[in-house]
């Protein structure tokens, strides 16, 4: 059983990312807030679940949240900053848009670029505290919720980009670097969505090792 929050009698968000070890694609990330003592047993790290299960708990967490909201940052700002910026950055864009103000932050894994609240928004220029979690989305339910919808809304994306790029797989492989997409890279080159930064027949400036990506 998931837990429900990690800090106690404050309005808090659990974010998550999908897509950061991908070769093409925006990087999406997701901010949920869940109403106090929320009880979802389904609720799971989004990798552990089928691409259906994964879709009607969407429903369910928007439904049943607070607050939710889904953040993009493209490959061109994905090039300028590093992926894993741009990462936090997707988080920071999801927060942005939450119609509650969290007090609050859980963060999946082990970094994070502090959020301050943004321009025009209350308490704006604040840094809300956070606490980095490191296979959160396992262990507290708002992160999971955050993990479903940032890689079912990814895989959407990608699925669609797929019925203009065919030959890259993205429908199966949302992008990441499986053996046909980076034949196809081989023999088509790239196109406008993938991130020009990184080798893209090996490993990204970051110095990733693609071979140990979560697959989709």
């Amino acid at each position: 059983m998931l837990l429900s929050h990690y800090y106690k009698e404050v309005v808090e968000a659990g974010c998550d990312e999908a897509g950061r070890g991908c070769l093409a694609g925006s990087v999406y990330a997701a901010a949920v807030i869940l109403p106090p003592d929320y009880d979802n047993p389904a609720l799971n790290d989004s990798k552990k679940l089928t691409d259906r299960r994964r879709h009607a708990l969407r429903e369910q967490i928007e439904r049943d949240a607070l607050a939710w909201a889904v953040g993009i940052v493209t490959p061109d700002e994905i090039d300028k900053i590093n992926i894993l910026h741009a990462s936090f950055l997707a988080m920071h864009r999801a927060i942005d848009q939450l119609q509650l103000r969290p007090e609050a932050l859980i963060i999946d894994g082990n970094r994070f670029d502090p959020y301050r609240v943004g321009e025009g928004l209350p308490d704006e220029g604040k840094t809300l505290p956070y606490t980095c979690i490191v296979k959160g989305d396992a262990k507290y339910q708002s992160i999971a919720a955050a993990s479903i919808l940032a890689k079912t809304y990814r895989d959407d994306y990608m699925d669609a980009l797929a019925l203009q790029y065919p030959a890259y797989d993205w429908q199966s492989n949302k992008g990441y670097p499986t053996r046909k997409h980076r034949e196809a890279i081989r023999l088509h080159g790239i196109t406008p969505f993938h991130r020009r930064s990184y080798n893209l027949l090996g490993t990204d400036e970051l110095e990733i090792n693609f071979e140990e990506q979560d697959l989709p």
